[in-house]
């Protein structure tokens, strides 16, 4: 183990109050892989939303009888965002599995950990509201009248429906994964690793970027209002949430006594 990855693995211990547990190349590794699967999906997630923003940019300016072949276009890139999400969750278990394979011993927990041990209510019920109040915008707005208002409430809808599949596949998978532990200290850290990863998961990235497209279009209205306020209350619920629940360190050994 380098000394980087030494000095960046104890950092992230005694972050989460695992200071008396020892930095070991089995936690490097899974840091390691997590920080390159996280950029990754940054880079995934931004490359959506640029074409999300072409697909309607281009829809804008194409004659009424194509529009829908954006659509298609957006959902095949739904469907390819997708894809790569599920193949870059399923890189990280096999570095998982990789890593544990080269382990003397293995613990592994008797019981799965629920999403409400992992997750936690508080940012669950904040995910569903925070996709709810997307969804319920985007279909108020498909009876205006103004084309430009209608397509973009189309992209947002199968945006959300992309975004929400997305992380209910890769949440499952978090859930799911087998646990990579040699001792006691060691399942802890794979429990923290798990209440980072879902809680990385839900925050609503795209559910504060897409409705940004009722900002524009010549039509002025309540949309316009409701797509920043959806916006400005998100973060602040989302801070509140965050300043109001436990810390991961404490929620992973919180699941790990009622397991």
């Amino acid at each position: 183990m380098r000394q980087t990855e030494h000095s960046e693995t104890r950092q992230w211990l005694d972050r989460h109050g695992l200071t008396e547990a020892e930095p070991t190349p089995l936690l490097a590794t899974r840091l390691a892989v997590r920080r390159r699967a996280k950029l990754v999906g940054d880079i995934l997630l931004a490359g959506f939303l640029i074409g999300a923003a072409l697909t309607h940019a281009t829809g804008r300016v194409t004659d009424t009888a194509y529009s829908w072949l954006p659509l298609l276009v957006l959902t095949a890139l739904v469907a390819g965002m997708l894809v790569a999400q599920w193949l870059l969750r399923q890189w990280v278990r096999r570095v998982d599995r990789r890593a544990g394979a080269q382990l003397p011993r293995r613990v592994a927990h008797p019981v799965g950990f629920g999403w409400p041990a992992v997750l936690g209510r508080p940012y669950a019920v904040f995910t569903v509201a925070a996709y709810t109040g997307a969804l319920v915008l985007a279909v108020s707005v498909l009876p205006v009248s103004d084309p430009v208002l209608r397509a973009g409430a189309a992209v947002v809808l199968i945006g959300l429906a992309g975004a929400g599949a997305g992380m209910v596949m890769q949440l499952r998978q978090v859930l799911t994964s087998p646990a990579v532990a040699e001792d006691e200290a060691s399942l802890t850290a794979d429990v923290v690793m798990r209440v980072e990863d879902a809680r990385a998961l839900v925050t609503p990235s795209l559910v504060w970027m897409l409705p940004a497209i009722f900002l524009y279009g010549e039509s002025l209205g309540w949309w316009n209002a409701v797509a920043i306020g959806l916006v400005v209350a998100g973060v602040v619920a989302f801070g509140l949430v965050q300043t109001r629940t436990m810390a991961v360190g404490a929620t992973a050994r919180q699941a790990m006594i009622v397991r």
